[in-house]
């Protein structure tokens, strides 16, 4: 049996294994998702959205891309983050970024990375706010995982900047942003402890785009 055939296989030892613990499963699986969580994170294959957290299917809805970005211009975030607030109702948004993380390592070497370089320079211009920073870091690796920490904060407050989070938190007082750090030695989650409401009020003045927090 090949790898790829394996899948299959999987696939029904899984199935039989969720029956077994709820007859249910798949009955309740299969009606609307009402997910209170939003988690935007690496494509890193050793970074399972629900599993670090300890949810099932349909508790968090997922979106990732190389470095945990949220660009401003990427519709495909930007629509993600849209329908999780406006038509889930999340309660949270999550970035999570992970320390090892090749995406950054790549931004932080002197190299043509091709058709990455502008996706790559999302993280150098992170770099370039936190140079003084990271520059008086000697050790190599801890200044490359400090800039994940960095990079996951900025990332967090480009969720917080977009109108469909202010507008429901001014209505709902949700969704609230969170940035989070994954270990992949110790299997641990760090949380970078943003405050919310701090970052919201500091930034409003320029990226109030409600009118209401003038």
């Amino acid at each position: 049996m090949t790898t790829y055939e394996q899948l299959f296989e999987n696939n029904k030892k899984w199935i039989a294994s969720m029956k077994e613990k709820d007859v249910d499963f798949f009955e309740k699986l299969a009606k609307d998702q009402t997910p209170e969580y939003l988690y935007i994170g690496c494509s890193d294959s050793r970074v399972p959205a629900n599993e670090i957290m300890g949810l099932d299917p349909g508790e968090v809805f997922v979106h990732r891309n190389i470095a945990n970005l949220v660009v401003s211009i990427d519709m495909n975030v930007m629509s993600v983050i849209n329908y999780a607030v406006a038509n889930l109702h999340v309660k949270h948004i999550i970035v999570c970024g992970h320390y090892n993380c090749g995406g950054v390592k790549a931004a932080m070497t002197p190299k043509d990375m091709g058709i990455l370089n502008p996706w790559l320079r999302n993280i150098r211009d992170v770099y370039r706010t936190h140079q003084a920073e990271l520059d008086g870091i000697d050790d190599e690796h801890d200044r490359y995982n400090r800039l994940v920490e960095l990079n996951v904060q900025e990332q967090a407050i480009n969720v917080i900047k977009t109108a469909v989070v202010q507008n429901s938190y001014l209505a709902n007082r949700y969704p609230v942003v969170h940035g989070w750090v994954f270990d992949l030695k110790t299997g641990e989650l760090k949380d970078l402890n943003i405050n919310f409401d701090e970052v919201l009020h500091g930034i409003q003045k320029i990226y109030d785009l409600t009118g209401e927090f003038s």
